[in-house]
């Protein structure tokens, strides 16, 4: 059975609350977990939030504001200790390479698990899977920052009472499925296309091309709002969006 779900870890600024820890988002899809802007504090909001550091697959990062990034240093060293067994890949923008670098050094350990930096350097897709397909675009923030677009394949969905009208049932469900006919039935006569489920995280921007094309037929956005509407001339000043904007992309 699939499992998806988004796990907030924290959605404090700049500077985190009593009751708002810094930025850590992880999207559970199936038998993945990518992990979104781990800020200060995300290893201990893991704990708190029953996420493991054997959960986590891949680890994006929108920008090397402290905020969006500090977490990394410790995520890293728990995946270690952990020693994770199987690669995690790490996203972020090319332009932050020696901050990424100082993160993932920040101290002495021992080095048990494979990290595979795949720096982002332009729009365009970063990872490809049977499950999901990962793009980035660029936003605009005073550093270079990129959010990211995750892509279900489409597919198809089932119809039971065609299934029934026809005999097919049982592992026969499964065996049309996979081969596309069976004793003379094709699958699209018992099957409707499925659009594919759409995830997208919009993090620290001002309004720009890139917050529309990634917005654009989610089922889930993720989407950052810092100042009201009245104060619009300071998210432009400081790289952000209002809750306006923020609301209008949702739709």
């Amino acid at each position: 059975m699939s499992v998806r779900e988004l796990v907030v870890l924290g959605t404090a600024s700049q500077v985190p609350t009593r009751h708002r820890n810094h930025n850590g988002y992880l999207l559970r899809w199936d038998g993945e977990g990518l992990l979104f802007d781990p800020g200060e504090g995300t290893q201990r909001q893991m704990l708190r939030a029953g996420v493991a550091a054997h959960d986590i697959h891949r680890i994006c990062v929108t920008h090397f504001h402290g905020d969006h990034s500090l977490g990394v240093a410790g995520v890293i060293q728990r995946i270690n200790l952990d020693q994770v067994p199987h690669p995690v890949a790490a996203h972020y923008p090319a332009s932050g390479q020696r901050f990424f670098e100082r993160l993932r050094y920040a101290t002495a350990y021992r080095e048990r698990a494979r990290i595979d930096e795949e720096p982002v350097a332009a729009d365009g897709v970063v990872a490809a899977t049977p499950a999901y397909t990962l793009e980035a675009r660029r936003l605009s923030h005073p550093v270079e920052s990129f959010g990211y677009r995750l892509t279900e394949p489409d597919g198809r969905r089932m119809l039971p009472e065609r299934l029934a009208a026809l005999g097919i049932k049982g592992p026969d469900v499964g065996r049309i499925q996979r081969e596309g006919e069976l004793r003379g039935v094709r699958l699209d006569d018992v099957s409707e296309p499925r659009r594919g489920q759409r995830f997208a995280f919009v993090m620290d921007t001002r309004l720009c091309e890139g917050v529309h094309a990634l917005a654009e037929g989610c089922d889930m956005l993720v989407i950052e709002s810092t100042f009201l509407d009245e104060d619009e001339s300071l998210a432009v000043e400081h790289g952000h969006l209002t809750a306006g904007q923020a609301a209008a992309a949702a739709r």
